[in-house]
């Protein structure tokens, strides 16, 4: 069932889903080659618990940490752990942030130090296709007009594999509520978009073929092709207009040119 949220339910997510934001800078901060993703996480998850949050991931189903750091042909829900950063490492970094009884979610992907013009290509065009669905994301639309933006943009005019087997996803009070949010999909199809829904749009797209396989820890999940997968993920509430989109990526932004040892997702 689709949770309606109030206009007071909806600026008390977007307080949860900008600290998503606060959090990402805090690791973008210490991103270089030579630390390690646990180190990511630990800062993160101090943060949010400074701020007066709880980390959203943590303990979700018996996932073990506050962030999903995904590297390289990790599409998702990689665990953070001794893998060091070097030059050349994509890392898909997800967070989630609670508190006050709502959840923000949301993801971006980084690149440390040099990549190929042909991976570049691939976070630029993966970024712009969030922006595409979520330029579909209004009243009186349908689920699968997100969906077919974001296949269009990326599959069809790319060629880039649009994973199947994971979604994007309600938000509210749970951290994935109704209805799915898939990234493939025929317009005018799926729930009607209605005012007061809240959506997690992440588009999960692969250089290569759109297969995955499933690591025996439970929940990384890798590229059948081990090429390289990028991630990126809003937050946004249905309105009659545009869409208002609760979470940012305007710090992030920021924060990443400023860091010497990233490759920006704009250049």
């Amino acid at each position: 069932m689709i949770q309606y949220k109030t206009k007071e339910e909806i600026e008390i997510m977007r307080e949860s889903c900008l600290m998503v934001g606060k959090a990402h800078v805090e690791a973008v901060k210490i991103m270089k080659p030579g630390i390690t993703t646990m180190q990511i996480n630990n800062i993160v998850e101090e943060f949010i618990m400074d701020n007066g949050g709880s980390p959203s991931f943590k303990n979700y189903n018996g996932y073990p940490f506050a962030t999903c750091i995904s590297m390289n042909e990790a599409v998702v829900h990689g665990f953070p752990g001794n893998h060091i950063l070097k030059g050349g490492d994509i890392m898909s970094l997800d967070i989630g942030f609670y508190k006050n009884g709502f959840h923000g979610d949301s993801a971006y992907t980084y690149a440390i130090g040099e990549i190929s013009d042909e991976i570049k290509q691939l976070l630029k065009v993966t970024k712009e296709s969030l922006y595409a669905g979520i330029e579909k994301a209004r009243h009186g639309n349908r689920i699968g007009d997100i969906s077919n933006a974001i296949q269009e943009y990326t599959e069809k005019k790319y060629g880039y594999g649009v994973v199947r087997d994971l979604v994007g996803h309600g938000l509210g009070r749970k951290m994935h509520e109704d209805p799915q949010v898939p990234n493939y999909g025929k317009k005018g199809s799926g729930a009607k978009l209605k005012e007061g829904m809240v959506l997690a749009i992440e588009p999960m797209i692969n250089l290569g073929v759109k297969e995955v396989v499933h690591l025996d820890d439970g929940w990384t999940i890798l590229t059948k092709d081990h090429k390289i997968s990028a991630h990126f993920e809003h937050d946004v509430c249905i309105t009659k207009g545009e869409a208002d989109i609760l979470s940012s990526f305007v710090e992030i932004e920021a924060a990443e040119k400023a860091n010497k040892n990233l490759t920006w997702s704009h250049g």
